[in-house]
């Protein structure tokens, strides 16, 4: 157990520091994604780390595969390289016993994977799916920031500031109409505006302008119109929230109860991304033995084209089984099949089972060195 717990230690400590460094490369991009959404006005800064941080269960879920292979390559080339492992063996460690005490060590892992992949994941990006409809829900004027244009174009809008009581003060709107297939500018100036809900029931909202001027018509045209007004009403369009029924929301019950195609292809997504870790453990551990002189990372580029092969396939499963391209009960279980088939060769090697077969038996040696010839 002293053993376990010390393979345990240094594969555990690295895959958590993969993870980290994974994840917040991922963080980045989107960030950054989310920011240029910001600056467009399709969102508020209050929420982005809000729905960023519903999407990280889905995020540590595709990595924490990736992460303890490359983890277990690194920690056990580590133990070959300072000799570690050469003691292990010289102490009565089998490989046999070594390939036992990783797969306990993937064990933990699958379990933290199964935990997030059944439960934690389609539960966050449920939330996350709520925060972005609520976000869809909200109108250009809610996402407003005083002393800036927001919009593009001929379609922008600008206040000055916010009262106390929740009114637009110094607002300016421009926008285009279109009248007999001729696009037609309208700005309005005002000196105060407010949203107004007219009715809960039938979610009528309105745009109210007080003491205002709007001008309709191209500039320079005699076709020109102003109009001076106290109260000015215009209704903002409502937008529908959808059903959030996507298959990666629902929960591991819901999948498990349902016909429906793409329900079944998410549980098979779910099932594999926490039995591969098994399987690349063992490929993990039979590619990571090196030679001190090659150095730690000799075999490391063909055992991550190896588990970059094994996830394009199974993403390429998942998007053909979506498209009805293969039979749904052939699923993602053959390409389990192929990798467990290789993690047998390749652990095979790595007991050194095949040199065994091939070198003659003492018995037949001797044999043949006492046979005379007649």
């Amino acid at each position: 157990m002293r053993l376990f717990r010390y393979l345990a230690k240094e594969v555990l400590v690295s895959t958590a520091g993969v993870t980290l460094i994974l994840l917040l490369v991922i963080l980045s991009g989107r960030i950054s994604n989310y920011l240029g959404r910001i600056a467009d006005g399709k969102m508020t800064f209050e929420s982005l780390f809000l729905i960023l941080g519903y999407h990280i269960p889905s995020f540590v879920q595709m990595i924490l595969p990736l992460a303890f292979f490359l983890a277990l390559l690194l920690a056990f080339g580590r133990l070959y390289i300072e000799n570690e492992m050469s003691v292990l063996f010289s102490s009565g460690i089998s490989k046999i016993k070594l390939a036992g005490y990783t797969v306990g060590i993937a064990l933990i892992i699958s379990s933290v994977s199964a935990s997030i992949n059944f439960w934690l994941a389609p539960y966050s990006e449920y939330k996350a799916a709520e925060a972005s409809q609520a976000q869809d829900q909200l109108s250009a004027f809610d996402l407003l920031k005083p002393g800036r244009f927001e919009g593009s174009g001929q379609r922008t809008t600008y206040i000055d500031s916010f009262s106390n009581e929740g009114w637009m003060n110094q607002i300016f709107l421009s926008d285009v109409t279109s009248k007999k297939n001729h696009s037609l500018p309208i700005l309005t100036f005002a000196a105060n505006a407010e949203q107004i809900r007219v009715s809960e029931q039938e979610d009528r909202n309105y745009l109210v302008f007080k003491n205002g001027t709007r001008y309709e018509g191209k500039p320079g045209t005699a076709n020109y119109r102003i109009t001076q007004f106290d109260t000015y009403a215009v209704r903002m369009e409502s937008k529908e929230g959808r059903a959030i029924d996507d298959a990666y929301t629902k929960t591991t019950p819901d999948l498990l109860n349902s016909n429906t195609l793409l329900d079944k292809v998410e549980l098979q997504w779910r099932i594999s991304l926490t039995i591969i870790i098994p399987i690349l453990a063992i490929i993990g551990l039979s590619l990571s033995q090196v030679n001190p002189r090659q150095g730690r990372f000799f075999k490391m580029l063909p055992a991550i084209l190896l588990m970059i092969f094994y996830i394009a396939l199974l993403i390429w499963g998942r998007t053909s089984l979506e498209k009805g391209k293969l039979p749904i009960q052939l699923g993602l279980w053959w390409i389990h099949g192929i990798f467990i088939f290789i993690a047998a060769v390749l652990f095979a090697q790595y007991n050194q089972v095949f040199e065994r077969r091939r070198a003659k038996p003492p018995h037949a040696a001797a044999a043949n060195t006492n046979e005379q010839p007649k």
